[in-house]
């Protein structure tokens, strides 16, 4: 019987999506981002939350579209 989501490969993919998350907010890999470095002004950890964040969501948005 088939997964309620479409399938093992599918709910797989969002789980490594989600572990990619998880990584990618790891305070340690966060600490390179902190060093007070600026990006047009903006602090470079600010700059690297938002965009590991739209890009996770908009990964998501593509994956569950696309089923």
């Amino acid at each position: 019987m088939p997964a309620p989501g479409g399938g093992p490969g599918r709910i797989d993919r969002v789980v490594a999506l989600f572990l990619l998350g998880a990584i990618a907010f790891n305070p340690p890999l966060l600490r390179v981002f902190g060093a007070g470095e600026t990006v047009f002004g903006w602090p470079l950890l600010h700059v690297y939350i938002l965009g590991v964040w739209a890009a996770v969501i908009v990964l998501l948005a593509l994956h569950l579209e696309r089923g």
